[in-house]
This record gives C-alpha cells, structure tokens and sequence, in this order.
C-alpha cells in the first residue's frame, strides 16, 4: 500500500511512499523533452515536457510510479484493488492505457487546471503493458504548488475530486477518506479541555496528549487521517534542506516496518521507497528501506533536449557516516 502527499515552503514538494512486498527494479528516470512517446492508441509524441520519477523500465519503457514535470506538476499512482475500473476503446475519447497516464498528464500539462482539461476526454483503458502482467488498479494524486485533485476511474465513470488536504492514501475511495477526517475533528497539536463530565478533575499528564485517538496502525485509512494530520499542522523552515527534511518526517509517520504487516507466506509489506520531489527546482529526492540517507537526482543535470532516458539504480545499502573517524 502507498501514501503520497504535497507540501509547501518556498518551493513546492511533492512525494510518496511505495509500501509492497517486492519490487519490480525501481529506477529514478528522467525523460528528456524529445524522448518518442508511442502510445497504445495515440499518436506518436516526439516533443513534450521533461519529467523525472521513479519508474519500472520494461523493453526501454519506464513504467512511471510518481514522477514531476519541469513545470511543477507532480502525479503518483497509488494502489485502488477492488475500486478501480478500466474499459475498452470508446469513440470520440482519448484512450489511453493505465500504465501510460502518468506520461500523458505530465508531458503536456504545466497545472491541475490543464491536466483537469484533459481527463474530460480520457477513457483509461484496461489493457496490460505484456500479456503477462495485470493491470495495475490504481487511483492517482495530481498536483501543483496551488491546487491538489484525486482522480478515480470507478464502474460509475471517470470522478476528479478536489483534494485539500494534498494527501491520498488506498481504498476506500477519496470522498470516504475525506468524510472519516470528521471522526477526528477533536484531535489536537495543544492542550485540550476537560470535557468529561462537570467537577470530575482531570488532568493532562503528558505531552502530546491532544492526539489521542490519532490512529497508529497500518491500514489505509489510519494512514491518509495520520498523513493529513501530520501534514496540515507540519512547520519547518522555508530552505531547501529544512522543508526536504521536513516532508520526509511527514511521510515517515507512516513507515511500514518489516514484520508488522503479514501477509502470508513469508512475505511482509516495507516501505520499498519514499520520495520526495522539489517540484519546482526538478530534483527528486529519496530514501529506500536499507537506505536511510537522503539521495537525490537533479533532471536539470541531465541534457533535457536529448532523445534518450536517463536511468539510476537506487542507492539500497545502508550509508553510516562514522563522526569519530
């Protein structure tokens, strides 16, 4: 399961944890500006906005799981098993396969509001990137530094919602996760009145004690109520190491540890990865379960007029600076 969230200080950020309890050869992938698009039914995109992400590459193709374009537009897929729902071809729409939407948006899309444009003429279409391979049920988290939408494709129809928290997390579907945010509207950073019951002498014996009834475990819904939570009342600086710093603190509340979420068989769900990425500088930040050291790639390092992706293996063995050398 994933969590992915938005956050801003100066500049706008972006990111995600991919929870699961294998990987499929993660890369960070920056696609240059004249890097060839062939779409499954679309026509051949030669020039598009460059975009950096973490991505699958299968037979030369990188598979986005989140990524940002050099506008700022930031997007991740995130796990909707059971909710999701994908059709075949229909006239008068732009059809576009589920593993390719992450690139249609972010290549020709500079805000929410123009990618908003372009999901009223998409029909996301249910066929697999190979044969063998299903088809990934996802929902997706768009956003700039001004405005975040969840978007659905559901048996009812492709919804957009606006997303004010800047989070999502899996099922259920984005308005249920919003809605259950009202059973915690006592939470608080502060100190909170006695409420109890009249002349009962209650005290606070700890700190913190304002978030009791803040959910603690591992399910998707405690993780898009705690993510909100932390985010929404997040304060950190405004420099680039203080707000990276920061967001990873935000989406490292709900690290999934090896051992506590079992799922038979031996396996167990991780935090594979979290990202984050300065969306408006273009560099895309982040840790692996081994790896607790921040790494980074910069796309605007990268030749963004080329033809060809540039790919880096994540940096998965655990880096321990020694002070005392």
């Amino acid at each position: 399961m994933c969590t992915a969230a938005t956050y801003k200080t100066k500049d706008f950020y972006f990111g995600r944890t991919l929870d699961y309890e294998f990987s499929y050869g993660d890369e960070v992938v920056v696609m240059p500006r004249n890097y060839p698009l062939n779409y499954l039914e679309q026509e051949k995109m030669d020039h598009h906005y460059a975009m950096i992400g973490m991505a699958c590459v299968m037979d030369g193709t990188p598979l986005f799981y989140d990524a940002v374009n050099e506008k700022g537009l930031g997007m991740a897929g995130l796990n909707f098993v059971g909710n999701a729902c994908y059709r075949d071809h229909e006239d008068g729409k732009d059809n576009i396969a589920q593993y390719e939407l992450i690139p249609w948006i972010l290549t020709q899309c500079s805000t929410v509001d123009e990618a908003k444009n372009l999901i009223r003429k998409i029909n996301i279409l249910n066929t697999p990137f190979r044969p063998e391979l299903p088809v990934a049920q996802l929902h997706w988290l768009i956003a700039d530094r001004n405005q975040a939408i969840t978007l659905e494709s559901v048996e009812e129809g492709i919804m957009v919602y606006d997303n004010p928290v800047g989070v999502l997390a899996n099922n259920p579907p984005f308005p249920m996760q919003m809605f259950n945010l009202n059973n915690y509207r006592h939470i608080s950073t502060g100190i909170t009145e006695n409420s109890f019951a009249p002349g009962l002498d209650l005290k606070e014996y700890s700190r913190g004690m304002g978030g009791l009834g803040l959910p603690g475990d591992l399910s998707s819904q405690s993780r898009f109520v705690r993510v909100a939570f932390t985010k929404m009342n997040s304060i950190s600086g405004s420099g680039e190491m203080e707000s990276v710093s920061q967001f990873f603190h935000i989406l490292n509340s709900v690290d999934q540890q090896r051992g506590c979420c079992h799922l038979g068989k031996g396996a167990y769900e991780i935090t594979i990865y979290t990202s984050c990425c300065n969306a408006d500088k273009g560099i895309y930040y982040y840790t692996t379960y081994d790896n607790h050291q921040i790494t980074a790639v910069d796309m605007h390092r990268e030749n963004l007029d080329g033809t060809d992706i540039s790919r880096y293996e994540l940096v998965k063995e655990e880096q321990i600076r020694i002070q005392n050398s």
